[in-house]
């Protein structure tokens, strides 16, 4: 699983940085978190393609996080995409795209399915490679965090251990399944002597803006990466609390509490020119903290 930024700033793009926008990358599908203004130009420089893309999901309804949608959909449309698109988003966008759409006396040409965000937690995707579960998060309007998760895979035949217990190849599947094999004399080989144990599911959260909160912890806990808003240092923290964002601390406090393996850090406010001290600031709570720079790849 790899998560390319593509857009890390809050409200107003600034000193390089785009505002909100990332893709997650699975097996050669890209998923699409959150569409900011010029998203489609970002996609465009980092090489993430839309051909990879069918699934898109918008956390909530503030222009930092969506205004690109429309751009991208009608170039997907002008460049002859054909194969269908699932968009997830809170419901009012579907009446904003059809609007957009009505007055240029236009549509879609490809098959697009629109899925309003419910407003708690739900499971949005659930595919052979990977699922897409949503949970609120505590923002000033409408907004859900997402948790990307790669299916474990079963397990893996080791040949040569086979050859040697004579084990037929009518039984594979069975052991791929995770059954013990017994012989032609009774004898019970367990299955950890003649597979191995396929890779580990790897867990993402997107943590979506919102302010300094647990109520959705039980959603991230043991994550192995989350991405977390951090608009604020801490000497804006009473700032971050009226404007229900974060601090760079408060998103180092809830990914130590949450055990996730490491944190990203975005969503910055424009006051700041250098993002470096966001990372500072969250190391000494959270050591495994890094703040995010657009382009950059992270992998999990």
């Amino acid at each position: 699983m790899k998560i390319s930024i593509l857009g890390n700033n809050s409200a107003l793009p600034a000193f390089g940085r785009s505002p909100t926008a990332q893709a997650v990358s699975i097996a050669g599908k890209d998923l699409l978190i959150d569409c900011g203004e010029g998203t489609q130009v970002r996609m465009q420089q980092y090489g993430i393609k839309w051909r990879n893309m069918d699934h898109i999901f918008i956390s909530h309804l503030h222009g930092d996080h969506y205004f690109g949608i429309f751009g991208l959909l009608n170039s997907m449309s002008l460049l002859g995409r054909t194969t269908a698109l699932h968009l997830y988003a809170p419901a009012p966008l579907e009446a904003l795209i059809q609007s957009v759409l009505s007055i240029a006396d236009s549509n879609h040409a490809f098959p697009f399915h629109f899925h309003a965000l419910p407003e708690g937690s739900a499971r949005l995707v659930d595919t052979k490679l990977f699922s897409v579960d949503c949970f609120p998060v505590e923002h000033r309007i409408q907004c859900h965090g997402f948790l990307v998760t790669t299916k474990t895979r079963t397990r893996k035949l080791l040949p040569a251990k086979l050859t040697a217990a004579g084990v037929p190849k009518s039984f594979f599947n069975a052991l791929i399944n995770g059954e013990d094999y017994i012989d032609e004399n009774g004898t019970v080989i367990p299955n950890e002597q003649l597979t191995t144990a396929g890779p580990k599911q790897k867990r993402y959260a997107f943590c979506a803006d919102t302010r300094y909160t647990h109520s959705f912890l039980e959603h991230i806990q043991g994550v192995d990466m989350m991405y977390h808003e951090s608009t604020y240092l801490s000497d804006n923290e009473t700032r971050a609390a009226e404007r229900y964002h974060s601090t760079a601390a408060q998103a180092a406090q809830l990914a130590k509490d949450a055990g996730a393996g490491r944190l990203l850090l975005g969503h910055y406010s424009s006051r700041y020119r250098d993002v470096s001290e966001f990372a500072r600031e969250a190391a000494p709570i959270f050591p495994a903290v890094e703040a995010t720079e657009e382009g950059h790849v992270y992998e999990i």
